[in-house]
C-alpha cells in the first residue's frame, strides 16, 4: 500500500481496535456496577439502554452531517467527544455519571464505527469488501481481548478505571492521525464497488434493512452485554469461566473477519451474507436453546456470524446512491437502534421477574427473525 493508505489503516486499526474494547465495557463491568452502586435489574439495564439512546441520536444526526460536511472533520470532531466521555469516567464515580459517559461515548462509538465503514470504501476503493473486514477484526482483537484480559485480571472498579486511561490514550492518537490522513471529497470518490442500484431503491427494501438489522442487534449485542451476567447468574459460573465463553463469542467474531475477508470479496456481500448468516443462526439459535451445555456453542457462533454486520452496512453502500449513502446508512441504523433500546428495557424487567434462563431466549428468536428477513431482502434485490 502507498504511504497515504498506510496511514489510513493505521488510524482506522487503532481506531477500530479502541472502539472494540469500548462498546465491550458495559458487559464486563455490569456485576461491578450492580455491587458498587447496588443497583437493582431495572437500574443496570438502563446502563445498557441509555448507551443505545446515545447511539439512536449521534447515528440519526451523524449520517446526514457526513453527507454535508467533510467527512474527515466529522471524525475528527466525534473522536474529541468520544475521549471526553471516556475522560469523565477518569474523574467521576456515581451511578449517574457512568450513565452521563455511556450515554456520549457509546453514542459516539457507534457513529465513529460506522464512519470507518463509509469511508473505507473511499479510501481502499477496488477492495472495500475485504478491508471493511480486516478493520472489524481488528475492532474484534480490541473486543475480545478486553473482555478475556479484563474479565481475568481486572474484574473491579479500579480495573474500570485504567481501561479508560488506555482508552483515552487511543483517542488522542487518533485525532493526531487523522490529521495526516487524506480523504477523497464526497464528489470525487471513485466507485469502485460493484453497485446493485443504479437509483434509489424502493421503500420495501429499506424498511426491510432497518427490521432485520434490529433483529440482528439483539442477537449480537445481547450477547455483549448480557452473557456473563447470563453465565454468572443462571448457571453460577465463575467471572473466568463467563468471561472465557464470553471471550471465545469475540475471539470467533475476530478470527472469522480475517479469515472470511476473503471470501466476502469473492462472493460478493448477498451470497455472503446468506451462507454464513445461515449457518450462525443455526449454532446461535443451538447454544441458546441447550442452556449451561450450549455456551460453547454459542460462543463458537460468533465465528460464524463475523462478516455479518460490516457486510451489511457495505451491502447498504452498494444499494444507495453515493451522495445518500451515508444519510441512508445513519437513518437505518439509528432506526434499527430502537430495537435495542426497547429489548435492554424490557430484558432487565422480564430478568427481574422471572430469571435469566428464560428471558435470554428472546435473543434466539430475534436472530430467527433476523435471517428470515435477510432471505427476503436477498429475493428482493434479487428481482430487482
Amino acid at each position: 500500500m502507498k504511504r497515504t493508505k498506510w496511514i489510513a489503516f493505521l488510524c482506522f486499526a487503532f481506531l477500530m481496535a479502541g472502539l472494540g474494547a469500548n462498546d465491550a465495557l458495559r458487559g464486563i463491568f455490569a456485576p461491578v456496577f450492580q455491587e458498587r452502586y447496588d443497583l437493582n435489574g431495572s437500574q443496570l439495564s438502563l446502563i445498557v439502554t441509555i448507551s443505545y439512546v446515545g447511539n439512536l441520536l449521534f447515528l440519526s444526526i451523524g449520517g446526514k452531517l457526513l453527507d454535508l460536511f467533510p467527512r474527515k472533520n466529522v471524525a475528527v470532531a466525534v473522536t474529541a467527544v468520544w475521549a471526553g466521555a471516556v475522560a469523565l469516567n477518569l474523574v467521576s464515580d456515581s451511578y449517574i455519571w457512568i450513565l452521563v459517559s455511556m450515554f456520549f461515548a457509546l453514542g459516539a462509538s457507534t457513529l465513529l464505527n460506522t464512519t470507518v465503514n463509509i469511508l473505507t470504501p473511499a479510501v481502499f476503493a477496488g477492495y472495500a469488501g475485504l478491508m471493511v473486514n480486516v478493520l472489524f477484526f481488528i475492532q474484534g482483537i480490541g473486543t475480545s481481548g478486553s473482555q478475556l484480559l479484563l474479565g481475568r485480571y481486572a474484574f473491579h472498579y479500579a480495573g474500570w478505571k485504567w481501561i479508560n486511561a488506555a482508552l483515552l490514550a487511543v483517542a488522542f492518537l487518533v485525532i493526531v492521525l487523522f490529521f495526516f490522513l487524506k480523504i477523497p471529497k464526497q464528489g470525487e470518490e471513485k466507485e469502485q464497488e460493484k453497485e446493485i442500484f443504479k437509483k434509489e431503491p424502493d421503500s420495501k427494501i429499506f424498511w426491510i434493512f432497518i427490521a432485520m438489522m434490529g433483529c440482528y442487534f439483539i442477537g449480537e449485542h445481547g450477547i455483549m452485554n448480557w452473557l456473563m451476567s447470563y453465565c454468572i447468574s443462571a448457571f453460577s459460573m465463575e467471572a473466568s469461566s463467563a468471561s472465557a465463553s464470553l471471550s471465545l463469542f469475540w475471539g470467533g467474531m475476530t478470527a472469522g473477519r480475517l479469515m472470511f475477508a476473503p471470501v466476502v470479496q469473492k462472493m460478493g456481500a448477498v451470497k455472503s451474507m446468506k451462507l454464513f448468516g445461515g449457518i450462525g443462526t443455526v449454532m446461535f439459535c443451538a447454544g441458546c436453546i441447550l442452556g449451561e451445555s450450549g455456551v460453547w456453542v454459542l460462543g463458537a457462533s460468533g465465528f460464524a456470524l463475523a462478516i455479518l454486520y460490516p457486510t451489511m452496512v457495505l451491502l447498504i453502500q452498494q444499494i444507495y446512491p453515493v451522495q445518500t449513502a451515508a444519510t441512508r446508512t445513519g437513518v437505518i441504523i439509528s432506526a434499527a437502534t430502537v430495537a435495542d433500546i426497547v429489548f435492554n428495557l424490557l430484558f432487565g424487567a422480564v430478568s427481574s421477574k422471572w430469571g435469566y434462563g428464560s428471558s435470554f431466549m428472546i435473543l434466539p428468536v430475534a436472530m430467527a427473525v433476523f435471517y428470515g428477513l435477510y432471505l427476503r431482502l436477498a429475493r428482493s434485490l434479487k428481482r430487482n
